[in-house]
């Protein structure tokens, strides 16, 4: 009993102290305000999501990026007239090359080329005078031609008229001859009878004989008259045969005349053609600066080294201030990045502090908007994006510019956070948690290309604005 009644005294003296202190009410209370302020937090806080990528500086200008001065020719370093670092104007001499090509060894050979183009350019002008020339001779025979045919006509037509009369006078010889010889038959029975003299007998035969003869000389000039036809018609044939050969073959002699000025003209065009392409390599032996800029690299220094077609020679830094990031992220993340995006940048060398949720706060980094998403991967799971400074926030000056090209040059390391939407922390947490993507709005991001839009090659370009809901 005295046991019991002690260890009643001593719990109640313990009770009594414990509730005599206000310790356990004040760590309660600061307990449930740390829990209240906690799930205002979860709830109030807002977290923006966002997705890394690591890649470079860059240049976003094609022309404008670092590029390689290589040698056209294959031939020998004569000197260099520039160094290393040193800022080249375009068409500046960098470089003399001299020829190892047997080919192109000859220094006077220009000249001499020039020289056959003189002689084939001459050779032209012959042939085509010898042209003009012979067209003058067609022209020429062809009005003999035009001569000589009809007057060779016109003596057929004139034998055949005289082998006409021949013929008519044959048949009046004929006709006097046959009158003549019934005559004197006549005077024949009549001096037989005693009715006409001896003297008219003599005379019809004398008549007869005469009638005769005219018949046989007017045969003779038929027979004249159709030999003087025969060599008429001959002649003509003969003047149309050669008048004809003469210009056939003059037209033969202008065909060949083109077919010389046909080769000469090819020749000239070849050898044009080959001066064109000797000037061009000769030209090529000096190597000129493609633009202003700064020569970064020489590799081939050596005078008298010999170098092969498209060897590089030196490495040029174009003179820009156009500068871009080229970030590779995952294929999980690609998805969610759009053109417009707001992205923020740590560039090596450079001191920052980052919060993803909260780039309000980041220290160091610099701002940025997606411009370029490529289509396809790099062919290790990871995409390419283009990232340009925020030229609006930086005009407004909400941001900090971009550091110049002399402190942050192409090819520095860079780390980017894309910015993607806004939600409350307890999501972010919830969503970590549970491994869930992202979110991201439907709606495209386009405050950083306004009024433009992205064509096949992912270059910016002007479209038009989608007039505005009402």
């Amino acid at each position: 009993m005295d046991n019991d009644k002690n260890d009643y005294i001593t719990r109640s003296v313990t009770l009594q102290r414990i509730r005599g202190t206000g310790g356990f009410r004040a760590v309660a209370a600061t307990f449930l305000a740390l829990m209240a302020v906690i799930l205002a937090c979860l709830v109030l806080v807002p977290w923006q999501q966002s997705i890394s990528g690591t890649g470079k500086v860059t240049v976003y200008t094609p022309m404008d990026r670092p590029q390689t001065v290589e040698a056209l020719i294959s031939s020998r370093i004569e000197q260099w007239h520039v160094g290393e670092g040193q800022f080249v104007k375009k068409g500046q001499l960098l470089l003399e090359l001299s020829e190892i090509d047997p080919k192109y060894l000859d220094p006077g050979q220009l000249k001499r080329m020039e020289l056959q183009r003189e002689a084939l350019l001459a050779r032209q002008d012959a042939t085509l005078a010898r042209i003009e020339s012979l067209k003058t001779q067609v022209g020429f025979l062809s009005q003999s031609r035009s001569a000589a045919v009809p007057s060779a006509r016109a003596k057929v037509f004139q034998s055949r008229n005289k082998m006409t009369a021949a013929s008519q006078a044959v048949t009046a010889a004929k006709q006097n001859q046959t009158t003549a010889k019934l005559n004197l038959k006549r005077i024949q029975e009549l001096h037989e009878k005693g009715l006409r003299s001896t003297r008219d007998l003599e005379l019809a035969e004398q008549s007869h004989i005469e009638a005769q003869t005219k018949v046989e000389q007017a045969q003779a000039y038929l027979d004249v008259a159709q030999q003087d036809q025969s060599v008429a018609t001959f002649d003509e044939a003969k003047v149309t045969a050669d008048t004809s050969a003469s210009l056939s073959s003059t037209q033969a002699s202008i065909s060949t005349a083109y077919e010389t000025l046909a080769s000469t003209q090819n020749d000239l065009a070849k050898l044009d053609v080959e001066i064109g392409s000797l000037k061009q390599r000769i030209s090529q032996r000096k190597i000129r600066a493609p633009r202003d800029g700064i020569l970064v690299r020489i590799l081939s220094v050596g005078p008298g080294e010999t170098v092969s077609e498209g060897d590089i020679l030196a490495t040029l830094m174009p003179r820009t201030a156009d500068q871009a990031v080229e970030l590779l992220v995952s294929d999980n993340d690609s998805p969610l990045v759009a053109v417009g995006r707001p992205v923020r940048l740590q560039f090596a060398g450079w001191p920052a502090l980052q919060f993803s949720g909260w780039p309000s706060v980041a220290v160091g980094t610099f701002a940025g908007r997606v411009s370029v998403v490529d289509a396809i991967d790099d062919g290790t799971g990871r995409y390419r994006i283009w990232v340009l400074p925020d030229t609006k926030a930086i005009q407004n000056r909400k941001e900090q510019p971009w550091p110049s090209l002399q402190y942050l040059r192409p090819g520095s390391k860079a780390v980017g956070w894309v910015m993607l939407d806004t939600v409350p922390l307890w999501f972010e947490l919830w969503r970590q948690f549970n491994a869930f993507p992202p979110t991201v709005n439907p709606e495209p991001v386009n405050g950083f290309l306004e009024g433009k839009a992205q064509d096949e090659k992912g270059d910016p370009k002007e479209s038009i604005k989608k007039p505005k809901k009402k």
